[in-house]
């Protein structure tokens, strides 16, 4: 079978290796049919790093991924050969003290699709995998909509994360596919009042047709004043989804005292800053969003029932053989990406 692999830096091969067999009662064979670049991938694909997770080239790559069953092993009851399936990327051990708690995405032995030193990545055209982890999906939803269903899967695990009451003002800095994601997540499980920052126009032009209330460039004005005019006493929740130092000091700045700060994005560096009398002084309460848990089925469920239209932020699409052309958009945000589907059964020559 064909395989992607990280080879260097910005560097990326398709490579024969042999088809995976299933070695554990309760895994299945997952033939991968879509896989969707994920902004993780390309802190890898373009630093060999996430903080203290660093690659070891070659390696297997990506997660964000639906697929077809294709064999059961035979203590799998819940799966059927032919399936069609969404998947949920971290394995978890069942066992340790996280997953007693009920956290089973911070489990203390977790195997991740794609990271360095987990699990095998999922750009390859079969992987075995844990069924738990694979989620039917229905006949009208297409495998696209179910790649999807993992970033939207983050936005829903933040919004329960932040505690949020329906009706209030809420602001999300940054617009890419998780900023997006979590834009739909708000719509669909808490209406508010939605202020949506990015640095690039076509990503606010889809935050408007995801139903955001307020859109603006942060290079072209002063959006933190200009929110505040709109909502003079500040918001009650914003999601930094940039990762960067800017836009977690607007963030502090745009909340009310008492306000919450979703820590979502990934920051290059290693480290971040925030004025302490402000934190204090407004008593804010920062929460990290690590991953999802047990988010999965409530995206498909808000995808199939039409609450959440991911659609718009499957921008460009592209077959196995073209795996490094995707990553190379995604990482040079260019022709106006979001997010690049790879479809790896199947040839795609549609990328934009």
């Amino acid at each position: 079978m064909n395989v992607a692999f990280f080879t260097g830096i910005r560097a990326l091969e398709i490579r024969e290796r042999p088809t995976p067999v299933l070695e554990r009662a309760g895994d299945v064979l997952l033939r991968i049919d879509t896989v969707g670049v994920c902004g993780s991938d390309i802190h890898y694909y373009t630093g060999g790093r996430i903080g203290g997770q660093v690659i070891a080239h070659p390696a297997t790559l990506g997660h964000e991924c639906a697929g077809t069953v294709a064999e059961v092993g035979p203590g799998v009851t819940s799966l059927t050969v032919g399936q069609r399936v969404a998947v949920d990327p971290a394995i978890s051990c069942g066992q340790c003290d996280q997953c007693r708690a009920g956290r089973a995405h911070t489990c203390r032995q977790l195997q991740f699709l794609g990271c360095p030193g987990q699990a095998p990545g999922a750009v390859a055209e079969y992987i075995t995998i844990a069924a738990e982890s694979c989620y039917p999906i229905p006949d009208s939803m297409t495998m696209v909509q179910a790649t999807l269903v993992e970033p939207l899967s983050v936005g829903i695990h933040a919004v329960r994360l932040a505690e949020m009451q329906p009706g209030g003002a809420v602001g999300i800095l940054g617009a890419g596919p998780i900023g997006l994601s979590l834009l739909l997540a708000v719509g669909a499980l808490c209406p508010s009042r939605t202020f949506v920052t990015d640095l690039y126009d076509n990503r606010l032009g889809l935050a408007k047709r995801c139903a955001a209330d307020w859109i603006g460039v942060p290079t072209n004005r002063d959006v933190v004043a200009d929110i505040l005019k709109e909502e003079p006493g500040g918001l009650d929740c914003v999601f930094e989804c940039a990762g960067r130092q800017e836009t977690l000091d607007q963030a502090v700045e745009l909340l009310k005292p008492g306000g919450v700060l979703g820590l979502v994005g990934i920051p290059e560096g290693e480290r971040i800053d925030f004025r302490t009398d402000a934190l204090r002084r407004k008593e804010l309460r920062l929460q990290n969003v690590r991953r999802q848990n047990d988010c999965t089925q409530a995206a498909i469920d808000l995808v199939a029932s039409g609450a959440a239209d991911v659609d718009p932020l499957a921008t460009h699409h592209f077959g196995l053989e073209d795996s490094k052309a995707a990553f190379d958009l995604v990482a040079d945000y260019s022709d106006g990406v979001v997010k690049a589907i790879i479809h790896v059964s199947g040839q795609s020559n549609q990328h934009g």
